[in-house]
């Protein structure tokens, strides 16, 4: 069986650096090279700190913001701002703190979760990490923000939605811990594009027509010529020039990307094929209307609680129309939005498990719930042994390294 994979979470796509280390600018290829190698360089030691995640002190969600000096030893960073201490000088320092208390306080809010494992998790992050540092990541247990070069990027942290995206995949990790490869693994990145921006919406008090529905608009440099890293509105529009090359998400199943699941190769195309399940979402919000972290964002929150490992879209297509019934009613406008949203981006609801999943809600006579209650058991055996199985994976490997 094949081994999760406990890759960097990052929000600067492997393929946006590659295509920047084609620049004619000495400093834009070397600075590219120096965060791919960065970012490898860190695989090992995430592997590890994203095995032991499960352990994480319960602090209510207590924030500490740490100053890494331009290095990559997090063991020397030095305490810059911490939960009862006061606001640093350091613009840096005080935009990720405060990120990480509005993304704490959104999923406490709206979704009544208690920080990003529901128990209260410490969050920890690090600011000025290395030098010329293009990227922002989530290592299992907390988040790392690069500077930028200042000339292509500039500080991760200037951006709440980034900030939101890499903490979502910290959510992720403790609800389904969907694999980083492939389907699983897009679903797994669009999860904290749709999260980010829905944080974002949230403290601007936007609705889903009000949004602009872009993720890390604040990160490029002045004069670069792209929206953002990423558009959920608009797949595939996010950048288009010369010194980025062309945004290559797709905005529907036909155009799947299909890449090597490998470190270059995206592990799938995990930042690539996200922007099928990222439009369905844009479109079930637009479609149900009004505040989308409302009941589209509580649809996909709840489909995530019950997504496991090896999710894949179809699976998670079917899950959200299920979640939509249970939440709004069968045949309502919120279940006709996800449908119709589904099935713009080529993800035809699967009516064999859909339909099951909604009858169970219909009253059969005794010996049919007791059938169906046996079903639904032996459906939640299957999917512990699933998370058992994964969690020996992840102790063996462990032991291996030691």
């Amino acid at each position: 069986m094949r081994l999760a994979c406990r890759c960097p979470q990052c929000i600067t796509p492997p393929h946006l650096l590659m295509k920047l280390m084609q620049s004619a600018d000495k400093d834009i290829r070397q600075a590219a090279l120096n965060t791919l190698l960065a970012t490898s360089n860190l695989r090992g030691k995430r592997s590890l700190r994203s095995s032991l995640a499960f352990a994480a002190t319960p602090a209510d969600g207590r924030r500490t913001i740490s100053d890494a000096q331009g290095g990559t030893d997090l063991s020397a960073a030095r305490v810059a701002r911490s939960e009862d201490g006061p606001a640093s000088s350091d613009a840096s320092v005080n935009r990720a703190f405060d990120g990480f208390g509005t993304t704490r306080e959104f999923y406490k809010r709206i979704y009544d979760r208690n920080s990003l494992d529901d128990r209260g998790m410490r969050l920890d992050g690090f600011v000025h990490y290395d030098q010329n540092f293009n990227n922002a990541f989530w290592d299992g247990q907390e988040m790392i923000f690069g500077d930028g070069d200042g000339i292509m990027f500039t500080d991760l942290t200037k951006s709440l939605d980034v900030i939101a995206h890499e903490l979502t995949h910290g959510v992720t990790q403790f609800s389904a811990g969907l694999a980083y490869h492939d389907e699983s693994g897009a679903l797994n990145e669009s999860i904290s594009d749709v999260f980010g921006s829905l944080v974002k919406q949230w403290s601007l008090n936007q609705t889903a027509d009000a949004a602009d529905w872009l993720i890390g608009a604040e990160v490029f440099a002045p004069g670069i010529g792209g929206q953002a890293l990423r558009s959920l509105k608009a797949p595939g529009t996010a950048y288009n020039n010369d010194q980025l090359g062309k945004d290559p998400q797709p905005d529907h199943m036909s155009k799947y990307v299909n890449l090597p699941d490998n470190p270059a190769g995206d592990h799938g195309g995990v930042h690539i094929n996200s922007g099928i399940p990222n439009k369905a979402f844009y479109l079930a919000a637009v479609g149900i209307g009004g505040y989308a972290w409302e009941k589209a964002g509580h649809i996909w929150h709840e489909s995530l609680k019950a997504s496991t490992p090896d999710t894949q879209f179809q699976d998670f297509a079917d899950t959200t129309f299920f979640k939509a019934d249970q939440l709004y009613g069968a045949g309502g406008a919120e279940q006709q939005a996800i449908a119709s949203a589904w099935r713009e981006v080529g993800v035809k609801i699967s009516g064999g498990r859909a339909t099951a999943l909604a009858r169970s809600r219909v009253p059969r006579a005794s010996g049919a719930r007791e059938d169906e209650s046996y079903a639904a058991l032996k459906t939640q055996i299957n999917e512990l042994s699933q998370q058992v199985a994964a969690l020996s994976r992840a102790v063996d490997g462990l032991k291996a390294r030691r």
